[in-house]
């Protein structure tokens, strides 16, 4: 008695369906980014992103590139704001510095810590600034600025 191809096409396809199915996951993977990445580590990563590029904005006084940082509603009058004199583009002061101190889960979103150097003439100064950054769609984007930050928080000891 020998297997009909038929029957070796079934066995074939059996033995092959068991390695194609460990290929399927929950979703919770693509969810995430990219396999193997959890979902509060993708956001507190795109929040750091989304940060770092505002920061590197500022520097750089690139107004349009803080305006696409942000989330939309935000977006409506940034430009004014942004360049009057209190604002982060402001032309009175230059920002030569800017770090992320601490980044971790907040009531509103991903609370991002900064601490932004400026100079203004011969003084400079160092100040703290706390960005919020919420999941929009399937994008990331800075909901709010303001003044002070969290303190990072301590090593862990292995």
């Amino acid at each position: 008695m020998g297997v009909t191809n038929s029957g070796a096409a079934l066995v074939a396809t059996l033995a092959i369906l068991p390695l194609a199915l460990l290929g399927c996951g929950s979703g919770d993977e693509e969810e995430a980014g990219r396999p193997g990445r959890a979902p509060a580590e993708e956001a507190a990563t795109k929040s750091r992103e989304r940060v770092q590029a505002y920061l590197d904005a500022m520097i750089a006084k690139d107004v349009a590139a803080g305006r696409n940082q942000l989330c939309a509603p935000s977006q409506t009058g940034f430009e004014s704001a942004a360049t009057g004199p209190n604002g982060d583009f402001a032309d009175h002061f230059t920002v030569s510095e800017a770090t992320i101190t601490d980044v971790r889960p907040g009531t509103r979103g991903q609370e991002v810590s900064t601490e932004i150097t400026v100079t203004a003439g011969s003084r400079k100064a160092s100040r703290a600034l706390l960005f919020t950054v919420t999941r929009s769609g399937a994008d990331w984007c800075v909901a709010g600025e303001a003044p002070g930050g969290h303190t990072p928080a301590p090593a862990a000891t292995p």
